[in-house]
C-alpha cells in the first residue's frame, strides 16, 4: 500500500483509564459502568430494550445534564480550543457531558494536521477526549463525535470523492450505496459516530452556490440516490444526517430568507427525498437556514413537529443548521432536539428559561430523549473498539472514487466524433485554462482535500506525453498552431454565495478568445450546475462536464478523453440555454450583490422566495412550458450506440394492482458503455396543472458490443398520483396515462399508453 498503510493493531475506545479517581472496574466485559456505581444500571445494559434505557438515563439527569446534551461543540480549536482534556475541563460548562463535538481533529480547523495524521494519533487523542467525558462526567455520557461528509469523510487524509453533484450523473443507485460504505468505514475507523449527510436539497437556481452539493433537480432521482447512500452510510453503525429540512434554495442571505412554497410542491418536489431517507432508517436531520412561511424552520413547531414528525414519522435526532435559530424558548417547543453550535452559556440560557417558568422540565425531557434514543439505538454507547485495520482498505477507497467521477462525467457535445484522442497519434495538444495544477474542489463547510491527488496536466501528460503541453496565457498563434486545444474551465462554488449564471469574467474572455481561433477546442467544465454558454457553445468541437471530481478526477476525465473508458454520465440538472428562461428567474431581490459571502447578515431584513413555479422544477417547467434547453435533464453521449425495442406492457389497464413495462435495450455501437433507461409518466388530461412528463424508474445497464438486456419496470398507482389541495392528500385520477421511454428528457423513443380505471 501507499504511505498511508497502516499497521496499527486495534485500539480500544475506553480502554486505558484516566489517572485520579477513577473507580477500579468500571470496564467490564460487555459493559461499561458509566455512572461508576458499581451495578448495571438499565441504561449500561445492552441488551436491555431502548426505550427502558433511554428513560433510564432520562431520569438519572440532572437539569445541568439535560441542558448539556442539548447543545453541541464545534471542535478543531473553534469551541474546543484545548486539543486534549486539561484540568480546567472540570469547570468548563461541558463538566455535565455534551451532546456532540464537531469535526474533532479532522486536520482542516486551527490544529491543522496536529493530531488529524498519522492516524493513530487521530485516534488516541480522539480516545483521550471520549475516556474525559467517560471517566470524569457523573454520568459518564459518551460523546457522539460528528463530521460532514458529502464529498467524502471531512478529514485531511480521507477518501475525497467527486462532489454530489457529480455523484448524482452516475445515475448509478449501486454506486452511491458504496460511496456511503467508504464513508462510514473511514468514519468508524477515526472515531466518527454521525455524518452531516447526504444533502436533499433540489437543484432549482444554477446560481446557488449548494447546486454543487445536490443529487440534480428531480425528486425521484434524488430519493433513489439517498436511499442507498443512507442505506451504505449506517451499515457499519454509522449515523446519517439528512439536510437540509426543507425549502433551502438561496445562499444570498440564507438566514434572512422566507421561502414560500405550496403545499403541492412541498410534497411533490420537496419532501420526496426525506420521506425516501427516512425509510432507508437515517437516524438524524438538520433543518435549514431559511423560514418557511414567516418561521425559521429550526424553531417552527409546523416544520418539526407537524411536517418531519407527525407526517414524515421520524422520530430521531432532530439538530439545526449552525447559528439557524433565533428564539431559544421556540426551539425548545418546536421538536428540535440539539442546537448547533450552542453557544458557550447555553445551559445557562435554557436553565434561565427554565427558573422563568418558560419551559418545563417535560419540555427538557422532550427534547433529549430523541437524542438518547438515536446515540443508544446506533450503539454509540456500546461501541468498544475502533477498527483502523479499516484504512487498509484505502487502495479500494480510491478505486471507487475513481469508478464515481468517471461515471459521472458527462459528454455534452462531441462533433465529427473528435473524441476520444488516440495518445499514440502525434499531434500537438494545447492545455490552457484553470485548474491545470489545482483539483477543484466543492467549497465550503464539508470542503475535504483528499490524498494522491493528481492535476490535470500530470494526468494528461502521463497519457500523452510531450505532446500536450500547457501555455498559461496562448496567443493567437499558439492557439492556432495546436491540433486540438483542451481548455479548462470552471467556478468556485460554495455555500454562502450565489455567482453568476456565467463563468467568471476572466474565463468567459478566454473561453470566446480560443473557439474563435480554433476550431478543434474541447472544454472541459469544472462546476457544479449550469452556465451560460451561449457565445461559444457552437464553436465548440467537444464539451466535457466534469464537475468536481475528486482526488481521481483528472484521472477519470483522461481515460474518458483517451477512450480508454466510455464515457456514461448523464445529466442530473438541465442546463438552459439563458438564464431568463428558469423559473428561479426573479428570485433573489432586485438589485441583490451576488458572492455576498453573508456579511453583515444580521442588517438584511427578511425577504420572502417565492416559489411560484410550484412543481414546474427543473425539466418539469422547461418541457411543460414548451421551453427548449441547450443540453436537457437525463442527456449525455456516449463512444458507443444504442437501441430501445418497442417496449411492451404486461396489461393496458390498470386497477389497484401494478403494471409491468418491459424494453431490451442492445448496444449497437462497435465499444462497451453504459445507457441510462428512463421512464417518464404523463397524465393525458389532468384535472389540475401537471408537468408534461415526470421521472418514474431509471436503470443504468452496461453492455458490450452487440449485447442485449430486456429490462423490466413496475409502476404502481402510487406513481400516477398528485398531491390535491382540496383533500390535502395524493390521488389518482381515472383515465388515460402515457409511459414514455427514452434517454433523457428530450430523447423519447416510444410513448405507450394504458388506463387507469
Amino acid at each position: 500500500m501507499n504511505k498511508h498503510t497502516l499497521s496499527v493493531a486495534i485500539t480500544f475506545l475506553f480502554c486505558t483509564p484516566i489517572s485520579g479517581g477513577i473507580p477500579d472496574g468500571i470496564y467490564h466485559k460487555g459493559w461499561i459502568d458509566f455512572n461508576k456505581n458499581g451495578k448495571m444500571d438499565l441504561y449500561e445494559n445492552p441488551k436491555a430494550p431502548l426505550e427502558d434505557r433511554v428513560q433510564d438515563l432520562l431520569s438519572q439527569m440532572t437539569l445541568e445534564e439535560k441542558t448539556c446534551q442539548m447543545a453541541t461543540l464545534y471542535g478543531s480549536g473553534r469551541v474546543l480550543k484545548d486539543a486534549l482534556p486539561q484540568n480546567n475541563w472540570k469547570t468548563e460548562v461541558w463538566k455535565d457531558g455534551i451532546g456532540n463535538i464537531d469535526e474533532e481533529h479532522n486536520g482542516l480547523g486551527a490544529f491543522k494536521s496536529e493530531y488529524s495524521f498519522p492516524y493513530a494519533k487521530h485516534v488516541n487523542a480522539k480516545h483521550t477526549i471520549q475516556r474525559w467525558f467517560v471517566e470524569k462526567t457523573r454520568l459518564g455520557i459518551p460523546v457522539d463525535f460528528t463530521n460532514e461528509g458529502i464529498r467524502g469523510l471531512c478529514h485531511d487524509r480521507a477518501t475525497y470523492f467527486p462532489a454530489q453533484c457529480g455523484q448524482g450523473a452516475t445515475w448509478n443507485k449501486k454506486l452511491i450505496a458504496r460511496i456511503g460504505e467508504v464513508e462510514a468505514k473511514e468514519a468508524v475507523a477515526l472515531g466518527y459516530t454521525n455524518i452531516y449527510s447526504p444533502i436533499l436539497d433540489i437543484a432549482q437556481d444554477p446560481r446557488w452556490g449548494r447546486c454543487v452539493e445536490t443529487y440534480g433537480e428531480d425528486p425521484y432521482l434524488v430519493s433513489q440516490m439517498v436511499s442507498q447512500y443512507v442505506t451504505g452510510l449506517q451499515s457499519t453503525g454509522t449515523a446519517a444526517c439528512l439536510k437540509h429540512f426543507y425549502g433551502n434554495n438561496t445562499e444570498f442571505y440564507r438566514k434572512r430568507s422566507n421561502s414560500i412554497i405550496s403545499e403541492r410542491a412541498m410534497n411533490e418536489i420537496y419532501l420526496p427525498g426525506f420521506k425516501a431517507g427516512i425509510d432507508a432508517g437515517a437516524m438524524s436531520v438538520m433543518t435549514s437556514y431559511n423560514q418557511i412561511d414567516g418561521e425559521w424552520t429550526g424553531q417552527s413547531s409546523y416544520v418539526i413537529k407537524n411536517i418531519l414528525r407527525e407526517k414524515l414519522g421520524f422520530k430521531w435526532l432532530v439538530m439545526s443548521d449552525w447559528n439557524s435559530v433565533w428564539n431559544l424558548e421556540k426551539v425548545i417547543k418546536s421538536g428540535q432536539n440539539l442546537e448547533m453550535p450552542g453557544s458557550y452559556n447555553f445551559g445557562e440560557s435554557v436553565l434561565g428559561l427554565y427558573h422563568q417558568k418558560k419551559i418545563t422540565e417535560k419540555d427538557l425531557d422532550d427534547m433529549v430523549r430523541p437524542i438518547l434514543a438515536t446515540c443508544i439505538a446506533m450503539g454509540f454507547y456500546d461501541r468498544s473498539k475502533y477498527d483502523l485495520s479499516l484504512l487498509d482498505k484505502y487502495q479500494e477507497h480510491e478505486k471507487i472514487a475513481r469508478q464515481v467521477a468517471e461515471e459521472g462525467i458527462v459528454l455534452l457535445k462531441n462533433r465529427d466524433n473528435i473524441l476520444p484522442l488516440d495518445p499514440t497519434k502525434n499531434r500537438k495538444i494545447l492545455l490552457t485554462g484553470k485548474f491545470i495544477y489545482e483539483i477543484p474542489r466543492g467549497y465550503g463547510a464539508a470542503e475535504v482535500i483528499g490524498y494522491n491527488n493528481v492535476s490535470l496536466i500530470e494526468a494528461l501528460q502521463r497519457a500523452f506525453g510531450r505532446t500536450v503541453y500547457y501555455i498559461e496565457k496562448p496567443t493567437v498563434a499558439d492557439i492556432k498552431e495546436a491540433d486540438i486545444v483542451l481548455l479548462s474551465m470552471g467556478t468556485r462554488d460554495k455555500e454562502a454565495i450565489e455567482r453568476p449564471f456565467a463563468l467568471p469574467k476572466e474565463d468567459e474572455s478566454l473561453m470566446r478568445y480560443v473557439t474563435k481561433n480554433n476550431p478543434n477546442t474541447i472544454a472541459i467544465l469544472n462546476t457544479g450546475s449550469a452556465i451560460d454558454m451561449s457565445a461559444w457553445n457552437d464553436r465548440l468541437a467537444g464539451l466535457i462536464y466534469g464537475w468536481y471530481g475528486g482526488q481521481s478526477g483528472f484521472e477519470a476525465l483522461t481515460d474518458i478523453i483517451t477512450g480508454k473508458v466510455t464515457p456514461s454520465g448523464k445529466l442530473p440538472m438541465t442546463i438552459e440555454k439563458t438564464f431568463e428562461d428558469s423559473p428561479a428567474w426573479g428570485y433573489l431581490p432586485k438589485g441583490a450583490s451576488l458572492y455576498n459571502e453573508l456579511k453583515n447578515e444580521h442588517l438584511i431584513n427578511v425577504y420572502d422566495v417565492n416559489y411560484g413555479e410550484s412543481v414546474l422544477v427543473g425539466y418539469r417547467w422547461y418541457d411543460t412550458k414548451n421551453i427548449e434547453p441547450l443540453y436537457p435533464f437525463g442527456y449525455g453521449l456516449s463512444y458507443t450506440t444504442f437501441t430501445l425495442t418497442k417496449p411492451r406492457l404486461s396489461s393496458k389497464k390498470m386497477n389497484d394492482q401494478m403494471i409491468r413495462c418491459s424494453v431490451t435495450i442492445t448496444n449497437t455501437g462497435s465499444q462497451k458503455g453504459a445507457e441510462v433507461i428512463q421512464l417518464y409518466l404523463k397524465e393525458n388530461q389532468p384535472s389540475v396543472l401537471r408537468p408534461e412528463k415526470e421521472l418514474k424508474r431509471f436503470k443504468k445497464i452496461f453492455l458490450n458490443s452487440g449485447e442485449n438486456q430486456t429490462v423490466e419496470f413496475e409502476i404502481t398507482p402510487e406513481d400516477l398520483a398528485f398531491w390535491d389541495d382540496e383533500t390535502h392528500d395524493w390521488k389518482v385520477n381515472s383515465g388515460q396515462y402515457s409511459i414514455l421511454l427514452g434517454t433523457s428528457s428530450r430523447h423519447i423513443s416510444h410513448i405507450l399508453s394504458f388506463t387507469k380505471e
